[in-house]
């Protein structure tokens, strides 16, 4: 039986989806370019995630690029009436793999209809904006500008909501006053913890805090922390770090990405996995040793 459900629920905008997801950016090719190895083990990894209760997947056309949204067509259109899918717009791949701010009004609208398209979809339920002032990490910037092009495609009907991606709270501060934005997804874990008032403030606004990279960035001794808690636990440290990301607020919604049906199962287990009081002071203070450093 499923325990997806057993990780409780957040609202999308208008849509309710279970607060433990799915992310696709693996199911491409090394380095997110190109296709996978294995086409047929990708499109198995999505129906498993579908079969298991996840309604919420995170993607991207520029994962590939167009590869991981031409395997969600492939293996799950039509789309169940519960599922949500997420995808962003703001940059695109060079010939080279490299990654690359598409800003202009003109990429930006062919990058919702590129989604729509490969989709299979009329309307898009949520687009993030991601920011590409700081490729590795929130930079400050006006969003104003293509945050308006994108809430111009929403009033024209192709995008149900709108959240954004790789900002700071001052973009998304001046985001909220173009539109109304449903969810943030920034780098978060265990170890950066840059937005821990963050995600309390958008709690009590009702917005979702969608993390990605549950294990990056850790030194050796935050790492050690963490292996120490799964051996005791009994678990893997990412099913760790996800059962800590998932207590962490309520507004928090995973999207663990892997393209093996082995880990998909591993991860999807974290709603059950109770984390000890002495586990969380433990991995609470990895965020500590973050600071000291």
């Amino acid at each position: 039986m499923s325990t997806v459900h057993k990780s409780g629920t957040f609202d999308l905008g208008d849509r309710s989806v279970s607060r433990l997801g799915y992310g696709a950016m693996q199911l491409a090719g090394p380095g997110v370019f190109g296709s996978p190895k294995d086409p047929e083990a990708a499109l198995a990894v999505l129906r498993e995630a579908v079969a298991s209760g996840v309604n919420h997947i995170d993607t991207s056309d520029f994962y590939g690029p167009h590869v991981t949204n031409q395997l969600i067509r492939k293996a799950l259109h039509p789309y169940p009436g519960d599922l949500v899918i997420v995808t962003k717009i703001g940059a695109r791949r060079g010939a080279d793999g490299s990654w690359r701010a598409a800003f202009s009004p003109k990429e930006l609208t062919e990058a919702v209809h590129d989604n729509l398209r490969n989709l299979g979809l009329e309307a898009l339920d949520v687009v993030n904006l991601r920011s590409m002032f700081g490729v590795h990490g929130p930079a400050e910037g006006s969003i104003e500008g293509p945050l308006s092009v994108l809430a111009e495609l929403q009033r024209q009907g192709l995008v149900r909501h709108i959240g954004l991606s790789n900002v700071t709270p001052a973009q998304i501060a001046e985001g909220r006053r173009i539109c109304e934005i449903i969810c943030v997804q920034n780098h978060y874990n265990l170890a950066h913890r840059a937005d821990d008032a963050l995600i309390d403030e958008l709690a009590r606004h009702g917005v979702a805090y969608v993390p990605f990279f549950p294990l990056g960035g850790f030194t050796p001794l935050q790492s050690s922390i963490l292996f120490d808690v799964a051996r005791r636990l009994g678990a893997t440290p990412m099913q760790v770090a996800l059962a800590w990301l998932l207590r962490r607020a309520p507004n928090v919604l995973l999207i663990p990405g892997t393209a093996s049906i082995t880990h998909l199962r591993e991860n999807l287990t974290v709603a059950e996995l109770d984390l000890p009081d002495d586990a969380v002071i433990a991995l609470d203070g990895i965020g500590t040793h973050s600071e000291a450093a």
